[in-house]
């Protein structure tokens, strides 16, 4: 991984990492919670996007005149300008109209300018490319998620968890939308390769939604293929297309695609509310849904005896994310729970 500049405050934080034991008793194996739900922008991307910012800031130099600009649906937008708050620079976050009241209030809350623009993300991001930045010397482009300094940023999931647990680590679930936060924990794997005992590498299980599974449409097609449309309500997964580096990482051996319906992410989320007090959207939902659903086991432990099973330790990637409220999360009940493969209590 590249060295971060070291004079510059780091506008992410070292998370917790805490053993479940609700999750545990479902899954049948140690499940621990990685919770960048606490990240100062409410979610993972605080690591590449605040890592990116970092590294073009320091780039141009303590007295140059410097101005971030993300289209964004959501989270990266969040980051972008949490991030410019650390920084002291200023944001502008573009976002498309689908994009709800609740992002729009809390992305002004932080003192980001706000364009909607357009019916998409593409649109958005055209939109920063061919209107906002030509006309702005100063301006620094912030890429949601295609980017090896994002990349490096997310890596450091990987690096907290080594130092941690005090137990070996067998698998990381994570939710996936454009790839940038996978591409960070398969970088920190193989940058740790040294450090995992012979065939002992942790395996990674990606979990999209369906109607945001580019990622799995690609895998079963055997080659990388854009969606022609978003249909999922976890629209902070809404990348037709993963990354490059991401369809790469996919056939890398120790990486798996799994794709799990809307009502059962929104019932994952309705259950860890229950279980561990914390809200978080569909999009994190999703990475913890085949924990809920008991079948876990069916990606990390095929072959393994119940004993071999209970002996793994396998992290719930915690993403977190900000466009949701106890409100929406109950009209989600209301309107999901009776699709969904997970039980409610």
């Amino acid at each position: 991984m590249g060295s971060l500049p070291s004079e510059a405050k780091l506008p992410w934080i070292k998370t917790p990492c805490i053993r479940s034991p609700q999750i545990s008793k479902v899954a049948g194996c140690n499940v621990y919670l990685k919770l960048d739900n606490l990240q100062p922008s409410g979610s993972f991307k605080s690591r590449g996007i605040g890592n990116y910012m970092t590294r073009a800031a320091a780039a141009a130099g303590p007295d140059s005149a410097v101005h971030f600009y993300c289209p964004s649906g959501g989270n990266a937008g969040l980051a972008c300008a949490t991030s410019a708050l650390a920084l002291r620079l200023p944001a502008t976050i573009v976002v498309p109209l689908t994009t709800s009241a609740l992002i729009m209030a809390r992305l002004r809350e932080l003192g980001a300018r706000v364009h909607q623009v357009g019916a998409d993300f593409a649109a958005a991001d055209r939109h920063v490319r061919d209107e906002l930045l030509p006309g702005d010397p100063a301006g620094v482009y912030v890429p949601p998620f295609d980017h090896p300094d994002i990349w490096d940023g997310a890596a450091t999931i990987v690096e907290e968890l080594r130092a941690q647990m005090d137990v070996p680590l067998d698998g990381i679930v994570c939710s996936v939308g454009g790839g940038g936060m996978v591409n960070g924990i398969m970088q920190g794997i193989e940058a740790a390769a040294p450090a995992w005992p012979a065939g002992r590498k942790p395996r990674v299980l990606a979990v999209e939604t369906v109607g945001c599974d580019s990622l799995n449409a690609s895998v079963r097609a055997g080659r990388h293929i854009t969606l022609p449309a978003i249909t999922s309500i976890a629209t902070t997964l809404g990348a037709s297309r993963v990354s490059d580096q991401t369809w790469r990482w996919s056939q890398a051996g120790n990486m798996d695609s799994a794709v799990v319906s809307d009502a059962d992410a929104v019932v994952a989320c309705l259950r860890f509310a229950d279980d561990a007090c914390i809200v978080v959207e569909p999009a994190c939902g999703a990475a913890l849904a085949p924990a809920y659903r008991g079948d876990l086991r069916r990606w990390l432990g095929q072959g393994l005896s119940d004993e071999e099973w209970a002996r793994k330790n396998i992290v719930l990637q915690v993403c977190g994310g900000r466009g949701v409220t106890l409100g929406i999360l109950d009209e989600y009940r209301r309107k999901y729970a009776s699709e969904s493969s997970i039980e409610l209590p």
